[in-house]
């Protein structure tokens, strides 16, 4: 079954780098480092390293406080973050600069996942959430470090369809790695594909632990006065294509009552942000870009944040938040970076992709759900009209995330003892 699967990697991966390469033809980050996608790339220097891998640039937040952590443990040891992203990837490389060497995660090739260990030397992987690639994690144990899924979830879609290849994927399994499960649920779903009982814990979520940053709520606060001033502003965060329209319609039926309301819209691909743009201009709508740098005016209802890197600086100026992809089938993005902020926060149905936060935060009433743009504007006008809902919404919504945290310190607790007994650790 390896075999086969090791054959198939190669036609797959082919295929995936044109992908790569088309939508570079939108996107130009999808250009940078490509031969990382094939495990080529600078050897790293200075002993054997951690390395960390988050998918895309949700996991990179959680894994940038894990990162933290580490390093402040392991000052002198060489990190490196992998993602699969463009996005990703910049967020890394402005979180943390030359500090954390920052690359792409390699194909599950053989041969692309042997150079890329070869170079980085691992003597302890995190890899974050559920990424299962059989050729990485043998080659990574092969070479003595100790593997760690992080903050791991598991759908019970997913396992039916992890047990149609059974005997490829309960081999994931028989070395040394460690499974630190977000729920009960989720180490019994992983222990159902093979993974050891002993040695599967209940971590729970470390997206929990998100670090804003000190100086975002004071960024957030200069933006707004120097950018709007005190309009009543909501921002509509990491939208996808489908979305938008249903956003703008929303803010149209906001302007109809609350005529100087301001929407910061953010859609979330750099690649889309011109034709975000287009779609205002066709809409006859007046907005502003943030990357001209310049005030929006009163009557123009729009800012169109086109740049990287500001979102949760963008969120802090806001009085409310809607969070994108989740009013198209995209499963919803991060919920947690507003709600740390102390905003109310709103999202759509489709919350796939971390439906027990939206659940909690919904529970809670630290989140509202709304199923269409008429539902959006009504959201919008409530918690605009009513100061002191929007306060207890935006003080339960950080009540979640504070009551929730401490999975990254018992994470660092549990994998520090085995990391430290790892051949490669004493190399």
């Amino acid at each position: 079954m390896r075999l086969l699967y090791s054959l198939l990697t190669y036609p797959a991966a082919a295929v995936a780098f044109a992908a790569v390469l088309w939508r570079g033809r939108g996107d130009r980050g999808y250009w940078n480092g490509l031969g990382e996608r094939f495990g080529f790339g600078a050897a790293l220097g200075g002993g054997p390293s951690i390395w960390l891998h988050a998918v895309s640039l949700g996991e990179v937040a959680a894994a940038a406080v894990v990162v933290r952590a580490l390093r402040a443990r392991h000052p002198r040891t060489p990190f490196v973050l992998t993602t699969a992203t463009p996005t990703g990837r910049a967020r890394a490389q402005a979180l943390f600069g030359d500090a954390v060497d920052v690359r792409y995660a390699p194909y599950d090739t053989p041969d692309s996942v042997a150079r890329f260990i070869a170079r980085v030397r691992p003597r302890l992987a995190i890899v974050m959430e559920t990424e299962l690639w059989p050729n990485l994690f043998r080659e990574t144990e092969r070479r003595g470090a100790l593997l760690v899924l992080a903050s791991a979830r598991l759908s019970q879609r997913s396992v039916s369809r992890y047990r149609r290849f059974g005997a490829l994927f309960r081999g994931l399994f028989r070395g040394r790695l460690i499974v630190a499960a977000q729920s009960a649920e989720d180490a019994a779903r992983f222990i159902a594909i093979g993974a050891d009982p002993g040695r599967t814990h209940v971590m729970g979520n470390a997206k929990f632990d998100i670090d804003v940053g000190a100086g975002v709520a004071a960024r957030g606060a200069a933006y707004r006065a120097a950018l709007f001033g005190p309009r009543p502003v909501w921002i509509a965060g990491s939208t996808h294509a489908g979305e938008e329209e249903q956003v703008l319609d929303a803010h149209a039926r906001v302007c109809g009552r609350y005529p100087d309301a301001l929407l910061l819209l953010a859609p979330r691909h750099p690649n889309r942000f011109e034709g975000v743009a287009q779609l205002l201009a066709r809409r006859g709508v007046r907005f502003v870009r943030r990357s001209a740098g310049i005030a929006v005016p009163s009557e123009a209802p729009v800012l169109l944040l086109d740049t990287l890197g500001e979102l949760l600086d963008f969120y802090a100026s806001a009085d409310v938040a809607f969070v994108g992809g989740s009013l198209v089938p995209v499963g919803g993005h991060n919920l947690l970076e507003p709600a740390a902020l102390g905003l109310p926060v709103l999202t759509g149905p489709a919350q796939f992709n971390g439906r027990e936060i939206a659940q909690l935060l919904l529970r809670l009433g630290a989140a509202r759900e709304v199923g269409n743009a008429a539902a959006l504007a009504a959201a919008v006008e409530l918690l605009f009209e009513d100061p002191a809902a929007r306060r207890a919404a935006g003080a339960a919504a950080r009540g979640v995330v504070d009551a929730n945290r401490g999975s990254v310190a018992r994470l660092i607790d549990l994998i520090e003892p085995p990391a430290a007994a790892s051949p490669s650790a004493r190399s």
